[in-house]
Protein backbone atom coordinates (compact mmCIF):
# COMPACT_ATOMS: atom_id res chain seq x y z
CA UNK A 1 0.00 0.00 0.00
CA UNK A 2 1.48 3.15 -1.25
CA UNK A 3 2.02 6.27 1.14
CA UNK A 4 0.44 9.94 -0.26
CA UNK A 5 1.72 12.74 1.64
CA UNK A 6 -0.94 15.19 3.11
CA UNK A 7 -1.71 18.24 0.67
CA UNK A 8 -0.05 21.19 1.94
CA UNK A 9 -2.94 23.80 2.64
CA UNK A 10 -3.09 26.94 0.67
CA UNK A 11 -2.75 30.13 2.55
CA UNK A 12 -6.43 31.23 1.49
CA UNK A 13 -7.83 28.75 3.58
CA UNK A 14 -6.37 30.82 6.41
CA UNK A 15 -9.37 33.03 5.93
CA UNK A 16 -7.78 36.55 6.58
CA UNK A 17 -8.52 39.44 4.64
CA UNK A 18 -6.78 41.31 2.55
CA UNK A 19 -5.82 44.17 4.90
CA UNK A 20 -2.03 42.41 5.68
CA UNK A 21 1.37 43.56 4.47
CA UNK A 22 4.73 41.35 3.18
CA UNK A 23 6.76 44.03 4.37
CA UNK A 24 10.19 42.41 2.18
CA UNK A 25 9.99 39.84 -0.78
CA UNK A 26 12.55 39.78 -4.14
CA UNK A 27 10.13 39.62 -6.88
CA UNK A 28 12.52 40.65 -9.37
CA UNK A 29 14.96 37.98 -8.41
CA UNK A 30 16.37 35.44 -10.56
CA UNK A 31 14.08 33.16 -8.76
CA UNK A 32 11.12 34.76 -10.61
CA UNK A 33 10.54 35.38 -14.11
CA UNK A 34 8.69 38.54 -15.46
CA UNK A 35 5.30 36.07 -16.37
CA UNK A 36 5.50 34.77 -12.84
CA UNK A 37 4.55 38.19 -11.32
CA UNK A 38 0.39 38.07 -12.16
CA UNK A 39 0.26 35.07 -10.44
CA UNK A 40 1.94 35.18 -7.54
CA UNK A 41 0.40 38.65 -6.88
CA UNK A 42 -2.88 36.93 -7.58
CA UNK A 43 -2.26 34.05 -4.87
CA UNK A 44 -0.89 37.10 -2.03
CA UNK A 45 -4.35 39.22 -2.72
CA UNK A 46 -6.21 35.77 -3.03
CA UNK A 47 -4.59 34.99 0.66
CA UNK A 48 -5.08 38.43 2.26
CA UNK A 49 -1.77 40.12 1.39
CA UNK A 50 -3.07 44.36 0.37
CA UNK A 51 0.40 45.43 -0.34
CA UNK A 52 4.24 44.02 -0.99
CA UNK A 53 7.44 45.86 -0.31
CA UNK A 54 9.68 44.67 -3.47
CA UNK A 55 13.19 44.85 -2.36
CA UNK A 56 15.88 45.94 -5.55
CA UNK A 57 19.25 44.97 -4.68
CA UNK A 58 21.27 48.05 -6.08
CA UNK A 59 20.22 50.86 -8.97
CA UNK A 60 21.33 48.35 -11.72
CA UNK A 61 18.36 45.93 -10.91
CA UNK A 62 15.89 48.56 -9.64
CA UNK A 63 16.29 50.66 -13.28
CA UNK A 64 16.09 47.13 -14.78
CA UNK A 65 13.29 45.61 -13.33
CA UNK A 66 11.35 48.39 -12.00
CA UNK A 67 8.85 48.19 -14.83
CA UNK A 68 7.86 44.54 -13.66
CA UNK A 69 5.30 46.05 -11.47
CA UNK A 70 4.40 49.28 -13.39
CA UNK A 71 0.43 46.79 -13.52
CA UNK A 72 0.46 46.35 -9.55
CA UNK A 73 -0.01 49.79 -7.45
CA UNK A 74 -0.08 47.35 -4.47
CA UNK A 75 3.83 46.69 -4.51
CA UNK A 76 6.53 49.44 -3.28
CA UNK A 77 10.11 49.97 -3.19
CA UNK A 78 13.10 49.64 -0.99
CA UNK A 79 16.28 50.08 -2.57
CA UNK A 80 19.80 49.36 -1.40
CA UNK A 81 23.27 47.84 -2.04
CA UNK A 82 23.12 44.67 -0.13
CA UNK A 83 26.47 44.39 1.99
CA UNK A 84 27.51 40.99 -0.08
CA UNK A 85 27.64 43.43 -3.13
CA UNK A 86 30.06 45.98 -1.48
CA UNK A 87 32.89 45.30 -3.25
CA UNK A 88 33.39 47.40 -6.26
CA UNK A 89 30.30 49.89 -5.31
CA UNK A 90 31.25 53.70 -6.05
CA UNK A 91 30.15 57.44 -6.11
CA UNK A 92 28.06 56.73 -9.14
CA UNK A 93 25.99 53.83 -7.51
CA UNK A 94 25.35 56.19 -4.61
CA UNK A 95 24.38 59.03 -7.01
CA UNK A 96 22.31 56.88 -8.78
CA UNK A 97 19.94 55.15 -5.87
CA UNK A 98 19.37 58.84 -4.89
CA UNK A 99 18.36 60.17 -8.05
CA UNK A 100 16.26 57.10 -8.08
CA UNK A 101 15.01 58.32 -4.99
CA UNK A 102 14.17 61.38 -5.78
CA UNK A 103 12.35 60.87 -8.81
CA UNK A 104 10.71 57.44 -7.99
CA UNK A 105 7.59 58.45 -5.45
CA UNK A 106 7.17 54.39 -5.06
CA UNK A 107 10.69 54.11 -3.12
CA UNK A 108 10.13 54.49 0.39
CA UNK A 109 12.69 52.93 1.97
CA UNK A 110 16.38 52.62 1.60
CA UNK A 111 17.92 49.03 1.91
CA UNK A 112 18.31 46.23 2.48
CA UNK A 113 21.32 47.73 4.05
CA UNK A 114 23.86 46.50 7.06
CA UNK A 115 26.38 43.88 7.73
CA UNK A 116 27.13 40.46 6.45
CA UNK A 117 29.48 38.52 8.27
CA UNK A 118 28.73 35.09 7.65
CA UNK A 119 29.13 35.00 4.18
CA UNK A 120 32.82 36.36 2.92
CA UNK A 121 31.98 38.35 -0.07
CA UNK A 122 33.01 41.44 1.34
CA UNK A 123 36.01 42.76 3.62
CA UNK A 124 34.17 43.86 6.88
CA UNK A 125 35.72 47.19 6.56
CA UNK A 126 34.20 47.58 2.72
CA UNK A 127 31.01 46.48 3.89
CA UNK A 128 31.16 49.45 6.92
CA UNK A 129 32.13 52.11 4.83
CA UNK A 130 29.25 51.24 2.41
CA UNK A 131 26.59 51.22 5.46
CA UNK A 132 27.95 54.63 6.50
CA UNK A 133 27.49 55.94 3.16
CA UNK A 134 23.93 54.47 2.58
CA UNK A 135 23.24 55.58 5.96
CA UNK A 136 24.35 59.07 5.71
CA UNK A 137 22.03 59.19 2.05
CA UNK A 138 19.36 57.72 4.36
CA UNK A 139 19.34 60.43 6.52
CA UNK A 140 20.27 62.89 3.52
CA UNK A 141 16.78 61.39 1.57
CA UNK A 142 14.56 61.52 4.82
CA UNK A 143 13.51 58.22 4.48
CA UNK A 144 13.27 54.99 6.44
CA UNK A 145 16.20 52.24 6.86
CA UNK A 146 15.67 48.37 6.19
CA UNK A 147 18.77 46.90 7.68
CA UNK A 148 20.24 43.89 7.20
CA UNK A 149 22.72 42.14 9.44
CA UNK A 150 23.70 38.43 10.04
CA UNK A 151 26.55 37.27 12.26
CA UNK A 152 27.35 40.78 12.57
CA UNK A 153 24.93 42.24 14.99
CA UNK A 154 27.13 44.53 17.54
CA UNK A 155 28.97 46.09 14.94
CA UNK A 156 25.85 47.10 13.31
CA UNK A 157 24.22 48.52 16.14
CA UNK A 158 27.69 50.32 16.74
CA UNK A 159 27.33 52.22 13.35
CA UNK A 160 23.88 53.08 13.62
CA UNK A 161 24.34 53.98 17.00
CA UNK A 162 27.34 56.24 16.00
CA UNK A 163 25.33 57.61 12.86
CA UNK A 164 22.41 58.76 15.40
CA UNK A 165 20.41 56.69 14.29
CA UNK A 166 18.58 55.62 17.67
CA UNK A 167 14.71 56.64 17.26
CA UNK A 168 14.68 56.90 13.27
CA UNK A 169 12.05 55.23 11.32
CA UNK A 170 14.30 51.43 10.88
CA UNK A 171 13.73 48.28 10.59
CA UNK A 172 15.37 45.57 11.66
CA UNK A 173 14.53 42.89 8.64
CA UNK A 174 14.22 39.11 9.24
CA UNK A 175 15.05 38.97 12.45
CA UNK A 176 16.41 35.95 13.91
CA UNK A 177 17.85 36.50 17.09
CA UNK A 178 16.90 35.56 20.66
CA UNK A 179 15.60 37.96 23.70
CA UNK A 180 19.06 39.74 24.16
CA UNK A 181 18.76 40.71 20.32
CA UNK A 182 15.12 41.99 20.68
CA UNK A 183 16.15 44.41 23.53
CA UNK A 184 19.09 45.90 22.02
CA UNK A 185 17.08 46.33 19.20
CA UNK A 186 13.76 47.67 20.62
CA UNK A 187 15.60 49.49 23.46
CA UNK A 188 16.47 51.89 20.29
CA UNK A 189 13.28 52.65 19.27
CA UNK A 190 13.44 50.09 15.83
CA UNK A 191 10.76 48.19 14.18
CA UNK A 192 11.32 44.66 13.72
CA UNK A 193 10.24 42.28 10.94
CA UNK A 194 9.50 38.93 11.50
CA UNK A 195 10.27 35.96 8.71
CA UNK A 196 8.98 32.27 8.06
CA UNK A 197 11.83 30.88 10.54
CA UNK A 198 9.39 31.73 13.23
CA UNK A 199 7.01 28.70 12.02
CA UNK A 200 10.70 26.38 12.75
CA UNK A 201 10.09 24.15 15.52
CA UNK A 202 13.39 24.19 16.92
CA UNK A 203 13.80 28.12 16.74
CA UNK A 204 13.01 28.13 20.23
CA UNK A 205 15.20 31.15 21.24
CA UNK A 206 13.50 33.60 18.22
CA UNK A 207 9.86 32.01 19.49
CA UNK A 208 10.85 33.65 23.16
CA UNK A 209 11.51 36.85 21.07
CA UNK A 210 8.35 37.17 19.41
CA UNK A 211 6.46 36.31 22.31
CA UNK A 212 7.68 39.63 24.16
CA UNK A 213 8.05 41.80 21.11
CA UNK A 214 5.71 45.00 20.83
CA UNK A 215 2.93 44.69 18.64
CA UNK A 216 2.79 48.34 17.20
CA UNK A 217 6.55 47.80 16.23
CA UNK A 218 5.96 44.51 14.66
CA UNK A 219 6.05 44.07 10.73
CA UNK A 220 6.07 40.29 8.90
CA UNK A 221 7.70 39.27 6.05
CA UNK A 222 8.69 36.54 3.68
CA UNK A 223 11.78 37.30 2.17
CA UNK A 224 10.43 35.68 -1.07
CA UNK A 225 11.90 33.98 -2.77
CA UNK A 226 14.05 32.38 0.56
CA UNK A 227 12.58 31.09 4.31
CA UNK A 228 9.16 29.70 3.03
CA UNK A 229 7.17 28.73 6.60
CA UNK A 230 5.72 25.94 7.80
CA UNK A 231 3.56 24.18 6.18
CA UNK A 232 5.58 25.11 2.78
CA UNK A 233 9.50 24.72 4.36
CA UNK A 234 11.70 24.06 1.10
CA UNK A 235 9.65 25.28 -1.55
CA UNK A 236 9.89 28.99 -2.86
CA UNK A 237 8.38 31.30 -1.01
CA UNK A 238 6.18 34.03 -2.38
CA UNK A 239 4.42 36.83 -0.78
CA UNK A 240 0.74 34.81 -0.16
CA UNK A 241 2.74 32.34 2.31
CA UNK A 242 3.49 35.57 4.67
CA UNK A 243 -0.13 34.20 6.00
CA UNK A 244 1.35 31.04 7.86
CA UNK A 245 4.51 33.54 9.50
CA UNK A 246 1.01 35.97 10.90
CA UNK A 247 -0.98 32.47 12.43
CA UNK A 248 2.22 31.31 14.24
CA UNK A 249 2.88 35.09 15.45
CA UNK A 250 -0.08 35.64 16.80
CA UNK A 251 -0.35 32.10 18.44
CA UNK A 252 3.50 33.25 20.53
CA UNK A 253 1.68 37.01 21.14
CA UNK A 254 -1.56 35.09 22.36
CA UNK A 255 -3.90 37.15 20.17
CA UNK A 256 -6.05 36.34 17.12
CA UNK A 257 -4.33 35.97 14.32
CA UNK A 258 -6.77 38.63 12.23
CA UNK A 259 -5.91 41.07 14.95
CA UNK A 260 -2.06 40.23 14.85
CA UNK A 261 -2.68 40.35 10.63
CA UNK A 262 -4.79 43.89 10.54
CA UNK A 263 -2.14 45.39 13.23
CA UNK A 264 1.10 44.35 11.56
CA UNK A 265 -0.54 45.59 7.86
CA UNK A 266 -1.19 48.77 9.36
CA UNK A 267 2.10 49.49 10.95
CA UNK A 268 3.65 48.41 7.42
CA UNK A 269 1.57 50.91 5.90
CA UNK A 270 2.47 53.59 8.51
CA UNK A 271 6.13 52.66 8.42
CA UNK A 272 6.83 53.17 4.53
CA UNK A 273 4.00 55.87 4.06
CA UNK A 274 1.57 53.57 1.73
Amino acid sequence: MSKHKRPRPEPETLGLPRVGVDSHAHLDGEEFTPEDIEPVLARAAAAGVAQVGNVFLGPAAFAAHKAFFDNHPEVFFILGVHPCDAVGVGADDLSAMEAAFRSEPRLRALGEIGLDYYWDSAPPDVQQALLRDQLALAKELDVPVVIHSRSAEPDTLAILDAMGFRDRPLVWHCFGGGPDLLEAVSSRGFHVSVPGPVTYAKNVDLAAAVAAMDPDRLLIETDAPYLAPEPWRGKRNEPALVAFTAVRVAELLGIAPETLWRKTGDNARAFFGV
